[in-house]
């Protein structure tokens, strides 16, 4: 009786250690300190900004997003942005996402047009208003942000390894064939095991620091 319970107790700890490191990996992105802002809520839906522009004018908006042109000014840097979605873990734009709308960003420095031109963004700043412009031949009223705060993004690719079976569903810690399973028939028994994938490995494709 003591083996079966020391047994069920290492199975039961080694569950909660699964779960625990599992929260603390997705709970351990964060928004990067350069885009934070001093708002706890800045705008981030460029729809609603450009349905009511004078209502937003003064307060702060985080927007993320493709950049299509740099054009540098004597003291500042217009950046155009496709604006994207935001995730809620670090404020980097959702690929895959249809853009929002476009936003002239103004950043109080020189950049270089080859480092932005074509990356992922997100800024932090004042809305200032509106600015009159073209996307190609169609006039176009851009959304103006003075930048306080800048963040670019990198373009990074992992592999997602299938499931693993016939023993049942799990993860791998390194390929190919070392894993963990959960035997649906036994939710509380997550185990180390052997088995061997089922399916493709899927590449996918992300946003980080």
């Amino acid at each position: 009786m003591k083996m079966t319970q020391i047994k069920l107790s290492c199975r039961s700890a080694m569950h909660v250690a699964l779960l625990v490191g599992a929260l603390a990996l997705s709970g351990c992105v964060t928004i990067p300190a350069s885009i934070k802002g001093t708002s706890p809520n800045p705008a981030e839906n460029l729809a609603s900004v450009r349905n009511a522009p004078e209502m937003y004018i003064g307060q702060e908006g985080r927007f993320g997003g493709k950049v299509i042109s740099v054009f540098n000014e004597p003291e500042k840097t217009r950046l155009e942005i496709a604006v994207m979605p935001l995730n809620k873990y670090d404020a980097a734009p959702e690929l895959n996402t249809v853009s929002e709308g476009r936003l002239y960003a103004y950043v109080n420095s020189f950049l270089e047009p080859t480092d932005f031109t074509g990356k992922y963004v997100t800024v932090v700043g004042t809305i200032t208003g509106e600015k009159a412009g073209k996307i190609g031949e169609i006039p176009y009223n851009y959304i103006t942000l003075a930048v306080t705060g800048l963040q670019r993004w990198n373009v990074m690719q992992r592999v997602m390894f299938p499931p693993v079976g016939p023993l049942g569903y799990g993860y791998y810690d390194y390929p190919p064939y070392y894993s963990h399973f959960y035997d649906p028939q036994q939710p509380w028994n997550w185990e180390p095991g052997y088995g061997y994938p089922v399916g493709s490995a899927a590449v996918e494709t992300y946003l980080a620091q």
